[in-house]
């Protein structure tokens, strides 16, 4: 009877061990799906059909509708308890209208970020511009859903997936930044104050800049087609970047990625023209993730009705991935 009772406490024993165990690899193995599944197409159609709605007037840098839309990047960060490297409850990077040389009035850059566990000194950026080309001269407004609404909704999303799994105890390791540019359609104004005068985290500390710019669309080629995305940039400064790239998207969705524009005697010299292109300026690596144009380009035209939301979500979640695993892998990424 003793041995039959030693024999139970002992078994016992070894499935709590066992258990405890597993509890311990769960709680230190996140489920990454389950913070991307916190981006939502519903969400971001709400928002997109309020920040490229009339209300905002086109956004134009400096006009009273863009300073509505920086209002409402910043009160999505507040509600979602995202804080601002800046200062307590100071979200705006102020950039004085002297520097946009007559183009437009004084302006802002809109930045949160979450701050990292191991590496909080080494910083993802994950950008999109705010800013559109205001009302045209017959009174229509250009709401630009596309042109950069479906970027800037996305970082916020992007964003609130991050605050998920920080409040589960599996914040990034590194530093994460969302950055939103005003001035791109001035002349990438705005990422250039902030890569020359004023960057708020040292350039060399700086990874990745990881840019979108127009991701709720589909173009003349791909039309009818399945979800796709071009990428531009992504092995122009590190080979590594852009090999950890194609694993994260053939991991999770195995979506076509079209590197056309990626070439470097490419006409529309897309990696030129956005804001992107002032951190590789600076020797950082970037990924520009882009849709291509399409017939409401520049247009009263492009409105939220004509965004395939499906697509946005697809799209954001695959730049989550990305981003998570540039946040928490071990090195940092090598330039060439």
């Amino acid at each position: 009877m003793k041995k039959i009772l030693l024999l139970f406490f002992v078994s016992l024993f070894i499935t709590s061990c066992g258990n405890s165990q597993n509890k311990k690899q769960s709680k230190d193995t996140p489920d990454i799906t389950a913070y991307a599944n916190k981006i939502s197409a519903s969400e971001l159609k709400d928002m997109l059909y309020t920040y490229a709605s009339d209300e905002f007037e086109g956004r134009e840098t400096g006009e009273p509708g863009q300073k509505k839309g920086i209002n409402f990047i910043k009160d999505f960060y507040i509600s979602h308890n995202i804080s601002s490297p800046i200062a307590d409850g100071d979200y705006f990077q102020e950039i004085p209208e002297a520097f946009f040389s007559g183009k437009a009035k004084a302006s802002e850059n809109v930045l949160a970020y979450i701050k990292g566990s191991e590496k909080p000194n080494e910083i993802i950026v994950l950008s999109a511009h705010l800013d559109h080309i205001g009302i045209s001269g017959n009174g229509d407004i250009n709401n630009g859903a596309d042109d950069d609404g479906s970027g800037t909704v996305a970082i916020m999303q992007i964003a609130k997936a991050f605050k998920a799994a920080k409040r589960d105890g599996h914040g990034p390791k590194r530093t994460i930044l969302f950055l939103h540019f005003t001035g791109e359609e001035k002349g990438l104004l705005g990422s250039r104050y902030y890569t020359t005068i004023d960057p708020v985290f040292p350039l060399k500390n700086t990874v990745v800049d990881l840019n979108i710019d127009m991701i709720g669309r589909e173009d003349q080629k791909h039309e009818g087609k399945a979800n796709y995305l071009y990428l531009i940039g992504s092995d122009k400064l590190s080979q590594e970047l852009h090999d950890i790239s194609e694993a994260v998207n053939k991991k999770y969705f195995n979506l076509e990625f079209d590197y056309t524009y990626n070439d470097d005697d490419d006409p529309n010299r897309f990696y030129y023209r956005s804001d992107h292109y002032n951190f590789a300026k600076n020797n950082i690596p970037v990924i520009f993730y882009f849709n291509g144009t399409h017939d409401d380009y520049h247009k009263p035209t492009d409105t939220p009705d004509k965004i395939n939301y499906e697509f946005l979500k697809t799209r954001a979640r695959l730049i989550f991935y990305t981003a998570w695993e540039l946040a928490n892998r071990e090195e940092r990424i090598k330039i060439d």
